[in-house]
Order: structure tokens, then sequence, then C-alpha cells
């Protein structure tokens, strides 16, 4: 949830947390992936993988949230894919990943590649 006074400059200029300096996240790798979203999208400005770079913080935060919070009451003190998967399915925001991490044993263990051309 966005809080009130933030903007996309705000996090253009270091985020919400007013830090400047290297993002967590590798904005080579995050504008591969924009590109291969579909034929269509051939030019990305400079700031838009910046803006998806906060946004994947932000998303990888809460949903490490959510599940540290299973794990707790689990009464234990490591976070499993068992808890992320709970977190998913006990989440409406998280709707989109249920097929992800449904049912299978296994589905967590899927290959980067299959989740790519399954995703489309």
């Amino acid at each position: 949830m966005r809080q009130a006074g933030t903007s996309y400059s705000g996090i253009l200029s270091g985020g919400l947390s007013g830090k400047t300096g290297p993002h967590s996240l590798p904005l080579a790798r995050i504008k591969k992936i924009m590109k291969k979203s579909g034929d269509d999208v051939k030019m990305i400005s400079g700031e838009a993988p910046i803006v998806f770079s906060k946004a994947c913080e932000l998303f990888i935060e809460e949903l490490t949230q959510r599940s540290w919070m299973i794990t707790i009451q689990g009464k234990r003190r490591t976070l499993h894919k068992e808890d992320v998967a709970s977190a998913v399915t006990a989440t409406d925001i998280f709707d989109f990943l249920v097929n992800l991490v449904s049912n299978s044993s296994h589905s967590m263990d899927i290959n980067p590649v299959e989740i790519e051309t399954t995703s489309k």
C-alpha cells in the first residue's frame, strides 16, 4: 500500500526509505524481462526498470512478512517454501500465484524457464 505523500519521483530519487545508490535488484535483468513480456515492447525508458525494481522489492518484503507470520505461528524460526505457499493461498492479493504454489509438492521447484513459458 502506498503511503500518503509518496510519489514516483521519490522512488526514482532513492526510494521510500530515502537512501540512494545501487538498487537491490539488477536493472539490466528487469529490463530484459520487460522486453520479453511481449513483441510490442521495444523501447523502455531508463526510469521504468527503477520503478519495477522498487515494486519488486516491496512485493518481496510483503510476501516475506506474511510468510514469516505463518512461520511464527508454526513455532519455527526458519521460513520454508510451505510458509510462502500458505501466505499466497491465505492472501487475496496473491491469487495470481496460487497456481504456482498449489497442491503439488514440486510446484515451487519449477525451472524459471518453465514459469516464463507457462505464464504467457
